[in-house]
């Protein structure tokens, strides 16, 4: 299904998707698109304004300076870096078993059980794999970078979670690296709090630690916690004054109303007072017969990815809409965004941000754009698509609803929804 907007309009998106097939595109973006078309891409990233709503999920393309040097240049809002394994002063790390290099990593077509066709990445390797010091020295580095071209810099940590109601928590992991992650951020801002990404990796969910669904709920409430006193040990100020915590929830091996449940856990503690401040939904699904390079289990994503988080957040939007949650905390979607209908979606699922990682590693050969680096073809198939392209997308919305100019939170507000959710469904 194409989006229906004014054929003037449409004439306008062709020729700006033909002018950029061979041209860079337009810098800033966000400036581009409000003065052309009226529509503000510019959005936040949990209650940091970043100046793109799209953004680089954290993985194998986060990892060196020249990747994030990348990601600035092409203009996306806000980069997450690679997942860092926590350790404790001593060096020690209960989640070893996720620092595993990438021997290789094969990038190929998927097909969903609707015979949707899409793409998935698959790779050995889990989270950073080099020593805790140089992750401290990249983070520095990417700072320094972001701050160059205004794009912002987040990183994602694992550290322990135990595997029986019985183990105690390694609160030395939390301290210890939350404390030297915040030294680095403050290093570059001394008065705003750190964007931190908890990573519930999809490899999680194929491991003994989350086969009860009791031991998952446990440590979404304790996380958080772990994490804010954490930061307050660590400055020996309020955990709101120095970091914002994001959980990255991942699709665990239940059924939809697991994953409801999950997100139900982690509002209500964000209702108390001492949860997470921001969501990231959610990671890719495990299939764990399938084998890669020798490991069973792997990771997958794709049209049945971006089905079941679509599905899962519409329906947590519908109690939000009906007043049946405790309370709402900003979401950046991620999974299969390929599309500008799926990236519109997350959208009218609440989402400010949406971040990418699988679409930005096609075969050049898959980008109508013929010039520039592998991020700005995408962001040019992404964006300027006239068929199903966003910028398309949020025209049809911005025709509809009458805003003038169409910004991404109006896009979240809950009342008016239903309006034009179906002309998505496709």
């Amino acid at each position: 299904m194409r989006p229906q907007i004014a054929e003037f309009v449409r004439r306008q998106l062709i020729a700006d998707w033909e002018r950029f097939l061979h041209a860079p595109l337009p810098q800033p973006l966000w400036q581009f698109a409000l003065e052309r078309y009226g529509i503000d891409l510019r959005s936040t990233y949990a209650d940091f304004p970043v100046a793109l709503l799209l953004g680089k999920a954290s993985g194998q393309l986060s990892m060196e300076p020249h990747q994030i040097r990348a990601d600035a240049e092409a203009g996306l809002g806000f980069c997450v870096l690679k997942t860092v394994i926590a350790e404790d002063a001593d060096g020690n790390r209960s989640m070893q078993a996720w620092a595993i290099p990438v021997t290789r990593m094969k990038v190929e077509r998927i097909r969903g059980k609707d015979g949707t066709e899409g793409w998935t990445v698959t790779w050995v390797g889990r989270g950073w794999h080099k020593s805790f010091a140089d992750y401290l020295r990249f983070f520095d580095t990417a700072l320094s970078i972001g701050a160059e071209q205004g794009m912002l810099v987040v990183p994602s940590v694992k550290a322990h979670l135990p595997a029986s109601p019985d183990e105690e928590w390694r609160t030395g992991e939390y301290d210890f690296t939350v404390g030297e992650l915040l030294k680095v951020w403050r290093r570059h801002h001394p008065k705003t709090p750190m964007p931190l990404e908890f990573d519930f990796s999809p490899t999680l969910a194929g491991s003994d630690r989350a086969r009860q669904q009791e031991s998952i709920l446990r440590w979404l409430v304790a996380v958080p916690r772990l994490l804010r006193q954490a930061a307050e040990r660590a400055t020996g100020l309020p955990s709101s004054q120095v970091i914002r915590i994001g959980i990255k929830v991942f699709n665990a091996l239940f059924d939809d109303a697991f994953q409801l449940a999950m997100l139900q856990t982690l509002l209500t503690e964000a209702a108390k007072g001492h949860g997470a401040d921001f969501l990231v939904y959610a990671n890719r699904l495990f299939d764990p017969q399938r084998e890669y390079e020798g490991v069973k289990g792997v990771a997958y994503g794709g049209p049945d990815l971006s089905a079941r988080n679509l599905r899962v957040l519409s329906q947590l939007a519908e109690w939000r809409r009906q007043g049946k949650l405790p309370t709402w905390l900003p979401i950046s979607g991620t999974g299969d965004v390929s599309r500008g209908s799926i990236a519109f979606r997350y959208l009218l699922c609440g989402c400010t941000t949406l971040q990418i990682h699988t679409f930005f590693q096609l075969p050049l050969s898959c980008y109508a754009k013929r010039t520039g680096s592998r991020i700005e073809r995408a962001l040019h198939q992404l964006l300027f698509d006239p068929d199903d392209g966003l910028l398309a997308w949020l025209l049809m919305a911005k025709e509809r609803l009458g805003a003038e100019p169409l910004a991404i939170d109006t896009l979240t507000r809950h009342n008016w929804q239903n309006t034009i959710k179906g002309t998505a469904a496709n």
